[in-house]
């Protein structure tokens, strides 16, 4: 492998990018087609969907999230714009290709195209100051890296456009092809409210640096004026997420208040700094594994190269001053926004140092590093997308084979067969995406209620719940227990007071219609999985 490396460095990139698209559009592909894909995955499709017929942005699935449900109790909203929870413009550019392939398994493949097609962009930018060999190398670590691997296979979002866009936007910097730098400085921050930081990291670094101080003070007051306007401006036109759900959940310790902007967020950072400190270095535990793991594929170099620092440093940063367990997960989508600042930092020092590529010794390391990254992506089972390969829990064992799982996903596209396409529905997690092509769609069990173009409060057509699912995470996940209980109580409740009729069971997977008799045969399958599971886990409780 080292050979290779050295010898023929670009047909060894080709290789591994091939490698790399064919192992993830695998995984993902069975993430999909195994009802493993969950609820984001569901809101992308359904914007994507309802963009293809004009109604850009606009997504049921999202209102359910937004704070005029979660906090003020309203239904979810058939018309809500998801703008105002995240400002995705950038998402239009790949909308045509959707159109010609309408499916959520088309945002899949884009996304492992587009992480694919970032490496070897990568590729072509470290030539920009290294040679093939160790060009090579760091596309390797980027392919290997758990925070590129873990957030690829799972579920569909946003923030994989990153890494392509930053670095096709440096290589335009390196080449000074301002066709490809001016258009990527300016989509950067379309691709989400918060990826300006991104671009104002990069500007930092060509300030400091000395190399552009002057592009570097125009992407810094670009990305700074856009994201200031655009999240206390722009955003609030669609909705009040912005100041209500998402500045509290993630900054809310810097205010008191109920509800937040941007600014009001920076002014507690700056008039806190110890609280600002803190929140900076702890967990001290989970920080310094979240830097280890970030570092470990490019061989530790970004924790010794001061391009590193100051390219990552504010998506880092904003990461680290951040709450919430998700933020300081590698397998989740955020730590996605680090990796192309810190690649660009590795290459920047191998190109002060280019001998040290030549020590066999050190060549060997930086392979262990990789391969390790690699060993600890998969041994972390990320967005358990490798479930079938490693146990859920092992005390409480928590395994489902893979014939178990295609066995019970023949089941469940048995019964989604009997639902009309434009029916209103609402569907527990697992089966949201693949039920996502529609106008109305809400979550099972928090809603059986949608409000619909005409303005108007109405009762969802079906309900279906795949409960086959939760009661095999329920023994060792205590949030799956209480959802299956909860779930098991809803349906309960329907039934008895007919507004619903169980029309079908299968495997632990129940469809029920509005204002239809429920059907003998279902009925009995229903009653024995209930008393299977109240025996097991009501006893516990």
């Amino acid at each position: 492998m080292l050979d290779l490396l050295r010898k023929r460095p670009q047909q060894w990139v080709i290789g591994v990018a091939m490698a790399f698209a064919s192992i993830t559009l695998l995984l993902v592909l069975y993430r999909y087609y195994s009802f493993a894909a969950t609820y984001d995955q569901g809101i992308f499709n359904q914007v994507y969907w309802n963009g293809s017929h004009g109604r850009f942005f606009q997504s049921s699935l999202s209102s359910q999230l937004s704070t005029n449900v979660v906090h003020a109790g309203e239904v979810p909203n058939v018309a809500y714009h998801r703008l105002g929870q995240h400002f995705t413009p950038a998402l239009l550019i790949w909308l045509p290709l959707y159109m010609l392939f309408p499916s959520p398994v088309t945002l899949s493949v884009l996304q492992v195209m587009l992480v694919t097609a970032a490496g070897l962009v990568l590729y072509k930018l470290g030539r920009c100051h290294l040679e093939a060999g160790p060009a090579a190398a760091i596309t390797t670590a980027f392919y290997g890296a758990n925070a590129i691997i873990g957030p690829t296979i799972g579920n569909f979002h946003d923030i994989c456009q990153i890494p392509l866009f930053v670095f096709s936007l440096l290589l335009g910097l390196e080449k000074r092809w301002w066709w490809l730098y001016i258009p990527m400085a300016i989509v950067i921050p379309f691709v989400r409210e918060d990826s300006g930081v991104i671009l104002f990291s990069i500007g930092f670094y060509c300030i400091a640096s000395r190399r552009h101080p002057w592009l570097g003070l125009g992407l810094c007051g670009y990305a700074l004026t856009y994201m200031l306007v655009l999240t206390n401006w722009g955003m609030p036109q669609f909705s009040s997420d912005v100041s209500k759900r998402f500045m509290l959940e993630r900054f809310g310790q810097y205010t008191q208040n109920d509800e937040a902007s941007t600014l009001d967020i920076i002014w507690g950072m700056v008039s806190n700094p110890l609280l600002l400190l803190k929140e900076l270095v702890t967990p001290v535990g989970g920080t310094f594994k979240y830097l280890l793991g970030q570092w470990l594929p490019f061989a530790f170099i970004p924790a010794i190269a001061p391009a590193a620092w100051l390219a990552a440093g504010f998506p880092l940063l904003q990461l680290l001053i951040a709450k919430g367990q998700s933020v300081l997960s590698i397998n989740i989508r955020y730590a996605m926004t680090v990796v192309p600042g810190l690649a660009y930092g590795v290459i920047l020092w191998w190109s002060a140092h280019p001998n040290l590529f030549k020590s066999l010794r050190m060549r060997r390391f930086w392979a262990l590093c990789i391969g390790l990254s690699i060993f600890f992506t998969i041994t972390s089972n990320p967005n358990k997308t490798l479930s079938f390969l490693i146990p859920d829990s092992i005390t409480p064992r928590v395994y489902v084979t893979l014939p178990q799982r295609w066995a019970h996903a023949a089941s469940v596209r048995t019964l989604l067969r009997e639902i009309p396409p434009d029916a209103s529905i609402s569907a527990t997690t697992p089966l949201v995406p693949h039920l996502s092509s529609r106008r109305e769609l809400v979550r099972f069990p928090y809603s059986l209620q949608v409000r619909n173009d005409a303005g108007n409060v109405v009762d969802v057509d079906y309900a279906a719940a795949d409960l086959w699912q939760l009661q095999r995470q329920a023994p060792a996940f205590s949030h799956e227990r209480g959802l299956l209980l909860t779930a098991m109580a809803w349906v309960d409740r329907m039934l008895a007071d007919q507004s619903y009729g169980l029309i079908a069971e299968e495997d632990g997977v129940l469809l029920m219609q509005a204002e239809q008799p429920s059907d003998a045969a279902a009925m009995a399958r229903w009653e024995t999985f209930r008393a299977e599971v109240n025996a097991e886990f009501m006893e516990k409780t």
